[in-house]
């Protein structure tokens, strides 16, 4: 018996992947033609084809096409690292933010841009250190005592060490005026100074985050099945947790890099994705990923035009919106379903 025909399919999953696909689509013209102005079919496509130069054109091109790409981009990431860091701890609480990894990526950012460096494969590398280090100290702290790593364990060594590195973080930030009026924005997660030299760089480290995930789908479902499971299908369940936590670390620090630690879309998305389709991660790996990206573009919208011409954050309208999906996936039990 494969590992894949071991988990649960819905019978979602056939028009699941199309819904999703359809759902970003349409979040993706939103957020091109949505904002303080709206815009028309006609200067959308003159900007996108036609530049001339116009101030219209120069929004299309300059600011809404990278804040869309970078939304995109960035959401996806944060999907699949929730939904691989969920498989690999079994732990229906596990995530980017809730296992400190995106505390850690933003505490090592913020501490080199204090220190200068300014582009983003100048400090990414840091974030992706500081999330590293982050995870590693979680797991070694929900791993603690005879009864090994446990999901409540995991869970609130995660509260813990994020607390923590959130408090060195707001002391880099308050001990630098300039530093506090140049990031702030980037530190509650933001897309506003997205800009296409920034998605250009992050592109490959994505890519090498998903190249990762999609390597250990086979894997990740023999572990749902437990250490003894795992074992006798041939996956061994230390080096998979280890690949996975890379994954995770390079995933959620390329998020964190673009838009800043974005809370609840790496921890709500792979559940609306198994809720759709079962627990097989062939399904819920790309699921999550359309999910997250399709949902961080329409936080992003809302964001614009609820109090415009000002804005909110992509930080505070994400974490508004999958608060509540998040509470309604609790009522119906469907958190326990990995």
């Amino acid at each position: 018996m494969s590992p894949a025909s071991a988990v649960r399919v819905r019978s979602a999953a056939p028009w699941a992947l199309p819904g999703a696909v359809a759902v970003v689509l349409v979040a993706t013209v939103l957020s091109m033609k949505v904002g303080a102005r709206p815009l028309t079919w006609s200067e959308l496509s003159t900007g996108l084809l036609h530049f001339t130069g116009s101030r219209t054109d120069f929004v299309v091109r300059h600011v809404r096409l990278p804040r869309t790409l970078c939304g995109l981009l960035a959401g996806a990431c944060l999907g699949l690292a929730g939904a691989v860091a969920q498989g690999i701890t079994r732990n229906p609480l596990a995530g980017p933010d809730t296992l400190g990894i995106n505390a850690g990526a933003a505490a090592a950012m913020i501490a080199t841009m204090t220190a200068g460096v300014g582009s983003l494969t100048g400090y990414v590398w840091f974030g992706f250190l500081g999330g590293a280090c982050a995870a590693v100290a979680v797991y070694a702290i929900g791993g603690s005592g005879r009864d090994g790593v446990t999901p409540v364990k995991l869970a609130l060594a995660g509260a813990a060490v994020s607390a923590l590195l959130t408090a060195v973080t707001s002391a880099f930030v308050l001990l630098d005026r300039d530093l506090f009026a140049r990031y702030r924005y980037w530190m509650i997660g933001s897309l506003a100074r997205a800009d296409l030299a920034t998605v250009g760089q992050a592109l490959p480290f994505a890519l090498v985050g998903v190249v990762l995930a999609v390597a250990l789908v086979r894997r990740l479902d023999a572990v749902a099945l437990g250490e003894d499971a795992a074992r006798g299908l041939g996956a061994r369940p230390g080096p998979t947790r280890m690949a996975g936590l890379v994954a995770v670390v390079v995933l959620a620090g390329t998020a964190t890099a673009l838009a800043g630690p974005v809370v609840f879309l790496g921890l709500v998305a792979p559940h609306a994705a198994r809720a759709l389709v079962g627990a097989a991660h062939r399904w819920v790996l790309p699921l999550s990923a359309l999910l997250a990206a399709g949902v961080a573009l329409v936080a992003d919208v809302v964001g614009r035009v609820v109090i415009a011409p000002e804005e909110v954050h992509l930080g505070v309208t994400a974490a508004l919106l999958g608060g509540p999906a998040f509470l309604y996936l609790v009522r119906t039990r469907r958190v326990a379903a990995l």
